[in-house]
Protein backbone atom coordinates (compact mmCIF):
# COMPACT_ATOMS: atom_id res chain seq x y z
CA UNK A 1 0.00 0.00 0.00
CA UNK A 2 1.45 3.14 -0.52
CA UNK A 3 2.21 5.74 1.91
CA UNK A 4 1.19 9.15 0.93
CA UNK A 5 1.82 11.09 4.40
CA UNK A 6 5.34 9.71 3.54
CA UNK A 7 5.29 11.06 0.01
CA UNK A 8 4.04 14.42 0.78
CA UNK A 9 6.74 14.43 3.36
CA UNK A 10 9.76 13.06 0.59
CA UNK A 11 8.01 15.96 -1.81
CA UNK A 12 7.39 18.95 0.66
CA UNK A 13 11.68 18.52 1.79
CA UNK A 14 12.98 18.68 -1.71
CA UNK A 15 9.99 21.69 -2.72
CA UNK A 16 10.64 23.46 0.30
CA UNK A 17 14.40 23.02 0.51
CA UNK A 18 14.56 21.96 4.06
CA UNK A 19 12.84 19.81 7.01
CA UNK A 20 11.95 23.06 8.92
CA UNK A 21 9.78 24.73 6.18
CA UNK A 22 8.78 21.45 5.09
CA UNK A 23 6.83 20.75 8.74
CA UNK A 24 5.97 24.17 8.18
CA UNK A 25 4.07 23.64 4.80
CA UNK A 26 2.18 20.35 6.15
CA UNK A 27 1.37 21.98 9.00
CA UNK A 28 3.07 19.16 11.39
CA UNK A 29 6.30 19.02 13.52
CA UNK A 30 9.79 18.61 12.41
CA UNK A 31 10.43 15.03 13.94
CA UNK A 32 7.14 14.04 12.63
CA UNK A 33 8.69 14.73 8.78
CA UNK A 34 11.84 13.14 9.57
CA UNK A 35 9.63 10.02 10.47
CA UNK A 36 7.68 9.93 8.16
CA UNK A 37 10.41 9.82 5.92
CA UNK A 38 12.31 7.17 7.62
CA UNK A 39 9.33 5.44 7.15
CA UNK A 40 8.86 5.63 3.49
CA UNK A 41 12.61 4.89 3.33
CA UNK A 42 11.89 1.96 4.96
CA UNK A 43 8.60 0.92 2.69
CA UNK A 44 10.94 1.71 -0.38
CA UNK A 45 14.13 -0.15 1.25
CA UNK A 46 16.32 2.93 0.05
CA UNK A 47 17.78 6.06 0.32
CA UNK A 48 14.92 8.58 -0.88
CA UNK A 49 16.97 12.16 0.22
CA UNK A 50 20.68 13.08 0.00
CA UNK A 51 20.91 15.13 3.27
CA UNK A 52 22.26 18.18 1.63
CA UNK A 53 22.17 21.66 1.96
CA UNK A 54 19.37 21.97 -0.04
CA UNK A 55 18.41 18.10 0.48
CA UNK A 56 18.21 16.44 -3.02
CA UNK A 57 15.77 13.54 -4.02
CA UNK A 58 17.31 10.36 -5.20
CA UNK A 59 16.54 8.60 -8.30
CA UNK A 60 13.91 6.86 -6.81
CA UNK A 61 12.72 9.93 -4.92
CA UNK A 62 12.25 11.70 -7.75
CA UNK A 63 10.14 8.99 -9.13
CA UNK A 64 8.50 8.76 -5.94
CA UNK A 65 7.64 12.63 -6.42
CA UNK A 66 6.12 12.30 -10.13
CA UNK A 67 3.92 9.55 -8.45
CA UNK A 68 2.80 11.45 -6.42
CA UNK A 69 2.31 14.82 -8.08
CA UNK A 70 0.31 12.52 -10.47
CA UNK A 71 -1.88 11.52 -7.92
CA UNK A 72 -2.81 14.84 -6.40
CA UNK A 73 -3.69 16.26 -9.86
CA UNK A 74 -5.39 12.83 -10.97
CA UNK A 75 -7.92 13.88 -6.96
CA UNK A 76 -8.04 17.51 -7.83
CA UNK A 77 -9.84 16.90 -11.01
CA UNK A 78 -12.34 14.20 -9.34
CA UNK A 79 -12.58 16.23 -6.69
CA UNK A 80 -13.59 19.33 -9.01
CA UNK A 81 -16.41 17.24 -10.43
CA UNK A 82 -17.99 16.12 -7.23
CA UNK A 83 -17.68 19.32 -5.19
CA UNK A 84 -18.80 22.87 -6.23
CA UNK A 85 -15.58 24.80 -3.94
CA UNK A 86 -12.67 22.34 -4.14
CA UNK A 87 -9.31 24.76 -3.53
CA UNK A 88 -7.70 24.73 -7.02
CA UNK A 89 -4.80 22.86 -8.42
CA UNK A 90 -1.41 23.82 -8.74
CA UNK A 91 0.32 23.68 -11.67
CA UNK A 92 4.30 23.36 -12.24
CA UNK A 93 5.68 24.08 -15.48
CA UNK A 94 9.18 24.22 -16.92
CA UNK A 95 9.85 27.35 -19.45
CA UNK A 96 12.92 28.65 -21.04
CA UNK A 97 13.37 32.52 -20.12
CA UNK A 98 12.34 34.08 -23.77
CA UNK A 99 8.98 32.03 -23.83
CA UNK A 100 8.37 33.54 -20.69
CA UNK A 101 9.10 37.00 -21.60
CA UNK A 102 6.80 36.80 -24.78
CA UNK A 103 4.35 34.46 -25.25
CA UNK A 104 4.14 32.39 -22.25
CA UNK A 105 1.23 34.63 -20.43
CA UNK A 106 -1.05 35.03 -22.74
CA UNK A 107 -0.83 31.20 -23.06
CA UNK A 108 -1.56 31.36 -19.40
CA UNK A 109 -4.48 33.56 -19.75
CA UNK A 110 -7.56 31.07 -20.15
CA UNK A 111 -6.45 29.16 -17.12
CA UNK A 112 -5.45 32.43 -14.83
CA UNK A 113 -8.44 34.04 -15.85
CA UNK A 114 -11.12 31.88 -15.05
CA UNK A 115 -9.41 30.68 -12.54
CA UNK A 116 -9.02 27.10 -13.21
CA UNK A 117 -5.42 26.79 -11.69
CA UNK A 118 -2.60 28.31 -9.71
CA UNK A 119 0.78 28.57 -11.98
CA UNK A 120 4.21 27.68 -10.43
CA UNK A 121 6.99 28.73 -13.13
CA UNK A 122 9.95 27.40 -13.01
CA UNK A 123 12.69 28.91 -15.10
CA UNK A 124 16.26 27.32 -17.04
CA UNK A 125 17.18 27.44 -20.40
CA UNK A 126 15.34 25.50 -23.13
CA UNK A 127 17.50 22.56 -23.34
CA UNK A 128 17.24 22.15 -19.63
CA UNK A 129 13.76 22.04 -18.90
CA UNK A 130 13.24 18.38 -19.82
CA UNK A 131 15.51 17.32 -16.85
CA UNK A 132 12.76 18.58 -14.52
CA UNK A 133 9.79 17.12 -16.20
CA UNK A 134 11.78 13.64 -15.77
CA UNK A 135 12.58 14.52 -12.19
CA UNK A 136 8.89 14.92 -11.85
CA UNK A 137 9.00 18.50 -10.73
CA UNK A 138 6.58 19.17 -13.18
CA UNK A 139 3.49 18.48 -15.14
CA UNK A 140 5.08 20.22 -18.68
CA UNK A 141 7.82 22.22 -20.48
CA UNK A 142 8.97 23.83 -23.10
CA UNK A 143 11.83 22.77 -24.62
CA UNK A 144 14.13 22.40 -27.34
CA UNK A 145 13.87 18.85 -27.77
CA UNK A 146 11.61 16.38 -29.44
CA UNK A 147 12.31 13.13 -27.77
CA UNK A 148 9.89 11.90 -25.50
CA UNK A 149 9.96 11.27 -22.13
CA UNK A 150 8.08 7.92 -21.27
CA UNK A 151 5.00 8.57 -19.90
CA UNK A 152 4.44 12.39 -21.67
CA UNK A 153 3.16 13.51 -24.79
CA UNK A 154 5.27 15.51 -26.87
CA UNK A 155 3.57 18.32 -29.23
CA UNK A 156 5.86 20.80 -32.27
CA UNK A 157 5.25 24.04 -30.89
CA UNK A 158 7.10 25.66 -33.86
CA UNK A 159 10.24 27.70 -34.38
CA UNK A 160 11.87 31.00 -32.46
CA UNK A 161 13.25 32.91 -34.56
CA UNK A 162 16.64 34.85 -33.11
CA UNK A 163 18.59 37.59 -34.44
CA UNK A 164 21.55 38.98 -33.30
CA UNK A 165 20.93 42.96 -32.64
CA UNK A 166 22.73 45.70 -31.39
CA UNK A 167 22.15 49.42 -30.95
CA UNK A 168 23.58 51.42 -34.91
CA UNK A 169 26.17 53.68 -32.41
CA UNK A 170 27.40 49.66 -30.94
CA UNK A 171 27.41 48.95 -34.81
CA UNK A 172 29.29 52.07 -35.70
CA UNK A 173 31.69 51.72 -33.44
CA UNK A 174 32.34 47.71 -33.12
CA UNK A 175 31.48 47.00 -36.76
CA UNK A 176 32.21 49.62 -38.79
CA UNK A 177 33.97 47.25 -41.19
CA UNK A 178 31.33 44.41 -40.99
CA UNK A 179 30.76 41.25 -38.77
CA UNK A 180 34.45 39.93 -38.89
CA UNK A 181 36.88 37.31 -36.78
CA UNK A 182 38.33 40.94 -35.50
CA UNK A 183 35.78 42.57 -34.93
CA UNK A 184 33.82 39.67 -32.75
CA UNK A 185 36.84 39.09 -31.05
CA UNK A 186 37.03 42.02 -29.12
CA UNK A 187 33.01 43.41 -29.36
CA UNK A 188 32.01 42.46 -26.07
CA UNK A 189 29.10 40.24 -26.46
CA UNK A 190 25.87 39.51 -24.12
CA UNK A 191 24.98 35.72 -23.25
CA UNK A 192 22.15 34.96 -20.85
CA UNK A 193 24.46 32.32 -19.18
CA UNK A 194 26.78 29.66 -18.94
CA UNK A 195 24.74 27.03 -20.43
CA UNK A 196 23.58 29.64 -23.44
CA UNK A 197 25.11 27.83 -26.22
CA UNK A 198 22.68 30.61 -28.70
CA UNK A 199 25.62 33.00 -29.34
CA UNK A 200 28.35 30.30 -30.33
CA UNK A 201 25.98 28.71 -32.87
CA UNK A 202 25.41 32.06 -34.41
CA UNK A 203 28.77 32.89 -34.71
CA UNK A 204 29.56 29.04 -35.95
CA UNK A 205 26.81 29.75 -38.61
CA UNK A 206 28.12 32.80 -39.47
CA UNK A 207 31.83 31.37 -40.00
CA UNK A 208 33.24 33.02 -37.06
CA UNK A 209 35.38 31.87 -34.02
CA UNK A 210 33.03 31.35 -30.82
CA UNK A 211 35.31 32.25 -28.46
CA UNK A 212 34.68 36.19 -28.24
CA UNK A 213 34.49 38.44 -25.05
CA UNK A 214 31.17 37.93 -22.92
CA UNK A 215 28.72 39.55 -20.62
CA UNK A 216 26.59 37.32 -18.78
CA UNK A 217 22.55 38.79 -17.71
CA UNK A 218 20.57 36.31 -16.84
CA UNK A 219 17.42 38.19 -17.24
CA UNK A 220 15.68 37.82 -20.51
CA UNK A 221 13.72 41.64 -19.95
CA UNK A 222 17.41 42.77 -18.94
CA UNK A 223 18.61 41.39 -21.64
CA UNK A 224 17.22 43.53 -24.04
CA UNK A 225 17.38 46.59 -21.95
CA UNK A 226 21.55 45.56 -21.69
CA UNK A 227 21.60 45.81 -25.56
CA UNK A 228 19.55 48.90 -25.99
CA UNK A 229 21.94 50.87 -23.71
CA UNK A 230 24.53 50.44 -26.07
CA UNK A 231 26.45 47.63 -23.79
CA UNK A 232 26.89 44.83 -25.77
CA UNK A 233 25.46 42.74 -28.78
CA UNK A 234 23.30 39.61 -28.24
CA UNK A 235 20.97 37.12 -29.42
CA UNK A 236 17.09 37.94 -28.76
CA UNK A 237 13.99 36.55 -30.07
CA UNK A 238 12.17 38.51 -33.19
CA UNK A 239 9.45 38.66 -31.58
CA UNK A 240 11.01 40.59 -28.37
CA UNK A 241 12.48 43.44 -30.41
CA UNK A 242 10.03 43.69 -33.05
CA UNK A 243 9.05 47.47 -32.07
CA UNK A 244 12.62 48.49 -32.03
CA UNK A 245 13.97 46.95 -35.18
CA UNK A 246 10.63 48.57 -36.80
CA UNK A 247 11.85 52.42 -34.63
CA UNK A 248 15.35 51.70 -35.62
CA UNK A 249 16.86 52.00 -31.74
CA UNK A 250 18.15 48.69 -32.87
CA UNK A 251 19.57 46.80 -35.91
CA UNK A 252 21.00 43.24 -37.53
CA UNK A 253 23.87 42.59 -37.54
CA UNK A 254 23.38 40.16 -39.99
CA UNK A 255 20.20 41.18 -41.67
CA UNK A 256 17.87 38.36 -42.26
CA UNK A 257 19.44 35.77 -40.93
CA UNK A 258 17.66 34.25 -38.36
CA UNK A 259 18.20 31.35 -35.88
CA UNK A 260 15.42 29.06 -35.66
CA UNK A 261 15.38 26.93 -31.97
CA UNK A 262 12.50 24.47 -32.32
CA UNK A 263 10.43 24.21 -28.77
CA UNK A 264 7.91 21.43 -28.26
CA UNK A 265 5.75 21.08 -25.04
CA UNK A 266 6.10 17.96 -22.86
CA UNK A 267 3.40 17.13 -20.76
CA UNK A 268 2.82 14.18 -18.21
CA UNK A 269 -0.06 11.96 -19.83
CA UNK A 270 -2.83 12.78 -16.52
CA UNK A 271 -5.73 13.43 -18.17
CA UNK A 272 -8.07 16.33 -16.45
CA UNK A 273 -10.02 19.15 -17.40
CA UNK A 274 -7.13 21.37 -16.68
CA UNK A 275 -4.25 19.66 -17.77
CA UNK A 276 -6.00 19.36 -21.08
CA UNK A 277 -6.40 22.73 -21.13
CA UNK A 278 -3.22 23.51 -20.56
CA UNK A 279 -2.27 21.60 -22.96
CA UNK A 280 -4.86 23.48 -25.42
CA UNK A 281 -3.79 27.10 -24.21
CA UNK A 282 0.10 26.58 -24.93
CA UNK A 283 -0.64 25.14 -28.27
CA UNK A 284 -2.77 27.53 -29.60
CA UNK A 285 -0.92 30.40 -27.85
CA UNK A 286 2.62 29.05 -29.68
CA UNK A 287 0.41 28.71 -33.14
CA UNK A 288 -0.17 32.46 -32.47
CA UNK A 289 2.92 33.81 -31.84
CA UNK A 290 5.88 31.85 -33.35
CA UNK A 291 4.54 32.28 -36.94
CA UNK A 292 4.77 36.05 -36.48
CA UNK A 293 8.60 36.23 -37.64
Amino acid sequence: MWDYRGLAALTAIVEEGNFERAAMALSISQPAVSHRLRALEQWAGELLVIRSQPPQATLRGQQLIAHFRQVQLLESGMEAQLQAHTPMPQLAIAVNADSAATWLLDALAPLLNAPACLIDIRIDDQEETLRHLREGQVIGCITSSGDAVAGTTVEALGNMAYLCVATPAFVQRWFADGVTASATAVAPALVYNRSDRLHERYLRQAGLPPGVPKNYFPSAEGFVSFIKAGHGYGMVPAIQVRHELEAGTLVELTPREALDVPLYWHQWNIQTLTTRALRTAIVEAAQRWLGRH
